[in-house]
């Protein structure tokens, strides 16, 4: 959603709130390739460890599995990831060995009357490849991202004031460097009326904080005044890096690193909202939006992304598409909708990507749509394991 993916904010926006956590490990600087593919040994002492191939959720969640994987399988018959893998630089990792392993994968999915049966499969059949992670050992920082739902006018109105903004149609003949945030949107984010964006306008949001998040997260769902639905989706972006609210907010001394979620940001600006407009000028990276007829989040593959079941990635380093195996620590809600942390095995689809997410140290997780999805995606910000499966060669 370039991680709507984002995003991102996003993947690529899209993936997410990813970028607005304290867990953005810079590119790994060795020359190592990315992902080491384990021995036996190595396989049976994680499974025995971690139980790592045993996702408590793959029979209940199958369906869902599945069409992820066809997402996946869609986007490896296009042109796009032809070019992709004959740049990608691992040479175990070609489209069609990809493409060839979740073939497999999806028919014992289908097939296996047991998750034991299953596993055997798996275990037999593919091998493993582990991400070396930020630190060469294998530690991967994770976040969540999600589909936010927020009110919001076509039109504007003196409840909705502050506008998305589509894409200016010579965006790419725009004198570099681009304009700033400030530039573009003023200080208080109502002046984009007055320059570049005038006539841009695609919808409006209640207060600033709810439009800066969108561009967080490169989607959302809107609930429109009139009880309408629209969804909206990343179309371009100017080219400044990204600045995470949350590390500024921790440089700053505001906050502290420690627990710092998705939450805990929104509640400080909560209290304190004269000091909102200062820190989103500080991200001069502003996103443009397209209406998406209702369609769900797109990944930066251009197939849309599954809850749970789809990852962001640097795709500089990582196979697009291809099927992976995470294993960290998730929320869950308890009878009484209290959200505990579990720790899980997950097959998942490399689907997405995000500016905040580099290196081989980085995975951002879809957590889904809706207020739910984003308290448990604004809670996600663990370390754990990330493995690529790749069927074995004859």
């Amino acid at each position: 959603m370039g991680a709507t993916l984002i995003g991102t904010l996003l993947t690529g926006l899209p993936a997410a709130w990813a970028q607005e956590t304290p867990a953005e490990s810079a590119p790994a600087t060795t020359a190592e390739a990315p992902l080491r593919r384990l021995g036996p040994a190595d396989v049976v002492d994680r499974q025995t460890r971690y139980a790592l191939l045993r996702d408590n959720r793959l029979w209940q969640d199958r369906a869902a599995l599945l069409q992820a994987i066809d997402r996946s399988l869609a986007y490896l018959s296009t042109p796009a990831a032809q070019e992709a893998y004959t740049q990608y630089g691992m040479p175990e990792f070609t489209r069609d060995r990809v493409r060839r392993s979740l073939t497999r994968f999806r028919q014992l999915l289908r097939t296996s009357n047991s998750l034991e049966s299953f596993q055997t499969a798996i275990l037999n059949e593919f091998e493993l490849y582990q991400s070396i992670g930020r630190d060469g050992e294998g530690t991967v920082d994770f976040t969540g991202y999600f589909e936010p739902i927020y009110p919001a006018s076509r039109v504007r109105t003196v409840e909705f004031r502050y506008p998305l903004y589509r894409e200016p149609a010579n965006l790419a003949q725009w004198p570099q460097p681009h304009p700033t945030r400030l530039e573009l949107e003023g200080i208080d984010g109502l002046q984009g009326s007055q320059g570049r964006l005038r006539g841009l306008e695609l919808v409006w949001l209640r207060n600033r904080l709810d439009a800066y998040l969108i561009q967080v997260q490169g989607s959302a769902r809107l609930q429109l005044a009139n009880n309408g639905i629209m969804t909206v989706g990343y179309a371009g972006r100017t080219e400044h890096p990204y600045v995470s609210l949350g590390r500024e907010l921790i440089n700053d001394g505001k906050v502290p690193a420690e627990g710092l979620t998705l939450p805990v940001v929104i509640d400080y600006f909560r209290q304190h909202p004269d000091e909102l407009n200062e820190y989103i000028s500080r991200n001069n990276r502003f996103i443009f939006f397209q209406e998406t007829a209702g369609h769900p989040p797109l990944g930066s593959l251009n197939v849309p992304v599954t809850s749970e079941r789809s990852i962001a990635t640097d795709k500089t380093v990582m196979p697009p598409g291809a099927l992976a195996l995470i294993y960290t620590n998730l929320p869950y809600p308890d009878r009484d909708g209290r959200l505990f942390s579990q720790r899980v095995s997950r097959f998942v689809l490399d689907q997405d990507t995000g500016g905040a997410i580099q290196g081989p140290g980085r995975v951002d997780i879809f957590m889904g749509t809706g207020p739910v999805a984003g308290d448990r995606a604004g809670l996600v910000n663990n370390p754990g394991e990330l493995y690529y499966l790749l069927l074995r060669e004859p």
